[in-house]
């Protein structure tokens, strides 16, 4: 079963997008449901069309053979196109002028996804009078004037790199509808545009080119709902119950009253067995600090099942089961030596900021960084550390080893779903030999030093592989 998505800042929140690419809007505007809208104005560069080139072809051809073959009957292949020409050319002075610039409204139905979610792109042209300045007008104004019915207008969609056009790539009409879907995270430029203006009679062509804006596409959050909660939690309300008595609301036992405790506490059924005044006790509820430690070291595997995708998802996945427990956390992302990290912190827009961060892990890298001598806000004391890996990179294992010797409660969540191929040659079985014995050994080593390491496929929820160290408190030894 799929996880329920939040609402994302940017992302349509409104009735479903039509997968159709029709007209959706007026001229001169776009549909309502958009949220991200910007207006430009932009050169028309004109040209004569295909239409008037194939006229052209066939008046040259039908007056080239006449010529050649001294025939003059074979002059009259000229004659339509000749007529043609000659048609849109006449009366220039009732002809409609030529927009020099023509503007354009663009609106996006969300700037941030999902993968795989469909979202849309809404185009539309309006007029600008000749003595309008080219800066672009103001968005809280007016449109200059509607669209001239003189041109007709047909849009082309050129979707980017990684961008699925999910309707029609070209539509006729003042306004336009193009729907996209964008299989795999990360920042993708959506495309470009073109806009082909045509007079009445199709023999000239206008021709204006935009590109469209960014979307950021999230990874898809794994499915989780059960948490791993430490045995020793910081002095901070919370919803996980701890190991002393507090004001929570999970039973923990019945004590002999003393004065100061509360009247509604007194267990009248143990007060009238013993006969003397017992209450009810309960355990504190406290929150935990977490750090998702992501290893972007190793992409391996297939596009969108790779260990780098599982490890997005599954972080993006935890993030917000243990920020909806309240609990405070931070992300870590590790990466050819460098560390970038988001301090700990709560909120349902701290889940945006994990993941803004660790789509932006590919740029700002401080080199020469090892996870040893990250600044204490980042890594705090006490903290839960969840680490998503292949286990394919030395260096990460030994930074690994070395949060476990300072201390830390670790948890690793391998996310290797490839093998070497099997191949028949001597040398290839053994070389796959042991490099399946060589990841088995990192495993077992930190298996010794006290770190679980269960294996998650990206399938299936990850309340399952961690289902041994949900059931009770994490007990780590120092």
């Amino acid at each position: 079963m799929s996880p329920v998505i939040p609402n994302v800042p940017g992302r349509l929140d409104g009735p479903p997008v039509s997968p159709g690419g029709v007209a959706g809007a007026t001229a001169g505007s776009v549909a309502p449901d958009s949220v991200a809208t910007s207006r430009t104005e932009a050169e028309v560069r004109w040209r004569p069309s295909r239409h008037a080139r194939r006229l052209v072809t066939l008046a040259v051809a039908g007056l080239l053979l006449a010529t050649l073959t001294r025939r003059p009957e074979l002059a009259g292949l000229a004659a339509p196109g000749l007529l043609l020409l000659g048609a849109g050319a006449a009366r220039p002075g009732r002809r409609p002028a030529r927009p020099e610039q023509v503007g354009v409204l663009v609106g996006l139905t969300a700037t941030r996804l999902y993968e795989g979610e469909l979202a849309a792109i809404d185009v539309a042209v309006y007029g600008v009078p000749p003595d309008a300045q080219s800066s672009p007008t103001d968005n809280n104004t007016e449109y200059p004037t509607p669209w001239d019915a003189q041109y007709d207008t047909r849009w082309a969609l050129h979707p980017g790199r990684g961008v699925e056009p999910a309707s029609a790539t070209a539509v006729n009409g003042t306004a336009a509808r193009f729907t996209f879907t964008v299989p795999r995270w990360g920042r993708r430029q959506v495309g470009r545009v073109d806009l082909v203006l045509h007079d009445r009679w199709r023999l000239t062509e206008g021709r204006v080119s935009f590109t469209l804006p960014v979307v950021d596409c999230y990874p898809h959050p794994a499915a989780q709902r059960t948490r791993v909660v430490l045995s020793r939690l910081p002095n901070r309300l919370g919803e996980h119950p701890a190991r002393v008595a507090g004001e929570g609301t999970e039973f923990t036992g019945v004590r002999e009253y003393v004065p100061g405790d509360r009247q509604r506490a007194i267990n009248w059924a143990a007060t009238t067995r013993l006969g003397r005044l017992q209450v009810n006790t309960f355990a504190a509820e406290r929150s935990q600090d977490v750090v998702l430690l992501v290893d972007a070291t190793s992409d391996v595997g297939k596009p969108g099942l790779s260990a780098l995708d599982l490890g997005l998802r599954g972080a993006a996945g935890a993030a917000r089961a243990y920020l909806d427990a309240r609990d405070r956390v931070g992300v870590i992302t590790y990466q050819w030596g460098g560390a970038r990290w988001l301090p700990p912190s709560l909120g349902r827009r701290q889940v945006y900021k994990i993941v803004d961060a660790m789509l932006a892990a590919d740029a700002g890298w401080s080199r020469g960084a090892v996870i040893s001598r990250l600044p204490r806000a980042a890594l705090p004391p006490g903290a839960l550390v969840v680490a998503f890996s292949p286990l394919l990179d030395d260096r990460f294992v030994e930074a690994l080893r070395d949060m476990r010797e300072r201390g830390f409660a670790l948890i690793v969540v391998d996310v290797l779903n490839t093998e070497p191929p099997a191949r028949y040659a001597f040398a290839d079985v053994m070389a796959r030999r042991i490099w399946l014995m060589e990841q088995q050994a990192i495993r077992f080593s930190l298996r010794e030093l006290g770190v679980p390491v269960v294996h998650w496929d990206g399938v299936t929820p990850l309340d399952l592989p961690l289902a041994p160290y949900t059931r009770r408190p994490l007990v780590v030894r120092r």
